[in-house]
């Protein structure tokens, strides 16, 4: 059901957009009304959560049902002492075996109060996926707000709000009731960064339970299709693995996992304190085979065929599967009610993507698997890079997938059917407007998911 305003885009965005999804294959495949129903719901489900919370349970811990039992008791303990009376259903994904599915029930009819806390576009998506609100995302809070005072909470869709203000009249969203754990004063007027709940939900629009602190190594909130991503891979016992952008450490710690924590997970991130999450993070699951190192993947082939040293830049034909899990756009992210991007930014990913890709190539054994994923919608960064590299690197193929829940391709790439076939797309704007019917979760997962997508080459 619709009840928040399509995405906020720039224009020159919005008809960047509208040019990829109704360009001229699309258009000979399924006409003009068709093309512009998608790319309308594409724009509407971007603004809007999935209809339900996908978990990542570490099946190399425990069994999926033992987990899945684990939870429930959490979440049922946690659902005893809210305002709330609220059982969460968990149900196991059919086909990936360390998924499970909680259902979100929303929009539900909440009625708005007069006192009003305003959060910032991220804070607002977060709570719209189980969140509650913590003190830095507060933008706006009334004057004389103490804590237990009953709020209402808006995300500021334009970033327009300015920190510290008592009210804001701008364009801004409901998400649900809450009430305040600390004063105003405590948000606002402190030398220190505020830190911490600064709003627990009590009655939020859609609602979902909030995994803050619950089974922290056994069960890890992943999007749907970053899940699939590890499988697809294929990661075997003994082999040695390249995690090429791999915070905040999701996938590296599911590759490690899928193996059996047997062979070599490598983990590349430029940033000092990302690095430092996944091995946290690792250290959490009990993970021993990952090995987490700052540096820029673009720079990680070494011109020396024998290194020294453990660590990056590596010999070329070093690694059995890469994984490029490319810095990208990020358009398909839900909800996701605004963005301030430029068309200059979202373009500015294609050229950062094919120095990533030469260095995988590169990097990647003869025989091994290549998979390159993103979450975004544009055909430059998807369909097109998967053209480009086919026509740059003759050594590659595109391999199927498995497994293959999404849908195919996109066309305007000028692929051909077979292998648009053999990529994965995962797009919700198909099933947009059958998402409200009684379909069983399970069902309606595989479809309706954030915007990403897979592919799959072997080195020959």
């Amino acid at each position: 059901m619709s009840i928040f305003p399509r995405i906020s885009l720039r224009p020159e965005v919005t008809e960047y957009l509208k040019n990829v999804f109704l360009n001229k294959e699309v258009l000979a495949a399924v006409g003009q009304q068709e093309a512009e129903s998608r790319f309308h719901k594409l724009l509407i489900c971007l603004s809007h959560p999935p209809s339900y919370t996908c978990v990542r349970a570490s099946t190399h811990l425990a069994s999926l049902e033992e987990i899945r039992h684990k939870l429930g008791e959490e979440l049922k303990k946690m659902c005893s002492s809210s305002a709330e009376e609220f059982s969460p259903q968990i149900l196991p994904h059919p086909q990936i075996p360390d998924v499970l599915l909680l259902p979100v029930h929303g929009p539900r009819p909440v009625k708005q109060l007069s006192s009003e806390v305003v959060v910032g576009a991220q804070c607002g998506s977060a709570v719209l996926r189980g969140a509650h609100v913590f003190a830095p995302g507060i933008l706006a809070s009334p004057k004389y707000m103490k804590a237990g005072d009953v709020v209402s909470v808006f995300s500021d869709l334009e970033g327009r709000c300015t920190r510290g203000a008592t009210s804001f009249q701008g364009n801004k969203v409901f998400v649900g009731n809450g009430v305040a754990e600390m004063d105003r004063s405590s948000i606002f007027c402190t030398d220190e960064p505020p830190k911490g709940i600064g709003v627990r939900m009590v009655e939020p629009l859609y609602q979902s339970p909030s995994f803050d602190g619950v089974l922290p190594n056994l069960a890890f909130l992943q999007n749907l299709p970053s899940v699939v991503v590890g499988h697809v891979l294929g990661p075997r016992p003994g082999e040695r693995i390249l995690d090429m952008c791999a915070a905040p450490g999701g996938k590296t710690c599911h590759i490690a996992a899928v193996m059996g924590d047997q062979g070599e997970v490598v983990a590349l991130d430029r940033i000092r304190n990302k690095i430092d999450r996944i091995r946290q993070n690792a250290q959490m699951l009990h993970l021993r085979s990952i090995k987490a190192y700052c540096f820029n993947s673009i720079q990680a082939v070494s011109s020396e065929a024998a290194h020294e040293t453990e660590g990056p830049p590596f010999p070329p034909e070093s690694f059995d599967r890469v994984l490029l899990d490319a810095p990208c756009s990020g358009l398909g992210q839900r909800p996701n009610m605004a963005s301030t991007w430029s068309l200059k930014e979202i373009r500015s990913y294609q050229p950062l993507q094919r120095k990533l890709f030469h260095a995988a190539v590169h990097l990647l054994k003869k025989g091994g698997v290549l998979v390159y994923s993103t979450c975004t919608v544009t055909l430059a960064e998807n369909e097109e890079q998967v053209a480009w590299a086919l026509d740059t690197f003759p050594c590659l193929t595109l391999q199927p997938q498995e497994p293959h829940i999404g849908a195919e391709g996109m066309l305007g790439a000028g692929l051909s059917p077979e292998q648009l076939r053999l990529l994965q797309r995962f797009s919700p704007e198909l099933i947009w407007d059958q998402t409200e019917t009684t379909a069983p979760l399970p069902c309606r997962a595989d479809r309706d998911t954030i915007g990403f997508f897979i592919a799959k080459f072997l080195k020959n």
